[in-house]
């Protein structure tokens, strides 16, 4: 399948692996990246941008498609060393970039200067056409189903998609409650020209997490994630837990006087204790509504594979429908 994403990736299929907190490590990319789609290493897990370096170099060493790294710009007093980042990914000759978060304009230059194609992650319209008014080649548009920060908008994918295909020039795909074949097809319906996928990866056989992560989202139905952090006007979507619930009720009995320290037992450092050593209660951590349509942990090849014999069923069914009108 030819779309505008796999000529600008140099990529087989129209999917992708979004940047994933302690998940996107050399091991979850390259099994993407062999399997034809774009996988994503996630920069920020990292600590150093030297083991950046070393976990792109490992990359290398298990894949020779094309794969990315993701870069977060945080808006943070003790900032990450970005243009060490940024220099790890040049000199490791990656080709792709994922940036979230804060602008990325700052650092498009060097990146541009590499020949590197860049994808910047919105949650909105108006982001999306900043994003290609800055020069980022490419969006992933997420919409409110989606793990992590969906905004503060709260528009859904069946409307934000079509959307941005009525005010974009640039290519974008579609991200939050990707989850199979007829995931892409409604995606390119809608005028995506691929899919971004998070949540749906974590439950693969190569993803570098603990079992119990996964089959906590096999476990899930879509009504299993919450919504935290909605006072603070950093929204993000989580699977519920113990330590989830007792953060609502925080900011529920707070109000208006919540602070961020308030919550920071539940939201800060927590993810290696649940994704590595997958203590499920240790806090809150970033899933998506689309747990409620993940019901195995294939390899990353069978998911991908499955997902474009799908994609071929549906619009075969579609074109059945046309011929029978």
């Amino acid at each position: 399948m030819k779309t505008a994403i796999t000529e600008l990736f140099g990529i087989e299929h129209p999917i992708i692996q979004g940047g994933m907190h302690y998940v996107g490590f050399a091991e979850m990319a390259a099994a993407v990246s062999n399997a034809g789609g774009l996988g994503t290493i996630t920069g920020l897990t990292q600590k150093t941008p030297q083991d950046l370096a070393n976990e792109i170099a490992k990359c290398r060493d298990m894949t020779d498609k094309p794969f990315a790294v993701n870069v977060t710009f945080l808006p943070t007093v003790n900032a990450p060393d970005y243009p060490a980042i940024i220099k790890a990914i040049i000199e490791g000759g990656v080709k792709a970039v994922e940036t979230a978060g804060n602008n990325p304009v700052q650092v498009l230059p060097y990146l541009k200067d590499a020949g590197i194609k860049v994808i910047h992650k919105c949650t909105s319209v108006r982001h999306a056409l900043k994003a290609q008014e800055i020069g980022c080649d490419a969006v992933s548009v997420d919409g409110f189903e989606c793990g992590g920060h969906p905004g503060e908008d709260d528009i859904p994918n069946f409307i934000l998609l079509p959307r941005a295909a009525d005010e974009l020039e640039i290519p974008f795909v579609s991200s939050g409650g990707m989850a199979d074949g007829r995931s892409l097809v409604a995606s390119l319906a809608m005028g995506a020209a691929g899919m971004n996928m998070g949540t749906r990866f974590i439950a693969t056989k190569e993803a570098p997490v603990h079992e119990n992560v996964k089959q906590a989202i096999v476990d899930a139905s879509e009504l299993d994630t919450r919504l935290v952090m909605r006072p603070l006007r950093n929204t993000e979507r989580v699977m519920t837990n113990d330590a989830v619930e007792r953060l609502l009720e925080k900011e529920k009995r707070l109000g208006d006087e919540l602070k961020f320290e308030d919550i920071i037992e539940e939201v800060a450092g927590v993810y290696p204790r649940i994704m590595m050593e997958g203590n499920m209660d240790a806090g809150a951590w970033s899933c998506g509504m689309v747990a409620g349509l993940v019901n195995d942990i294939p390899t990353c090849k069978e998911l991908i594979d499955r997902i474009m014999a799908e994609a071929d069923e549906v619009l075969a069914r579609v074109g059945g429908y046309q011929n029978a009108a």
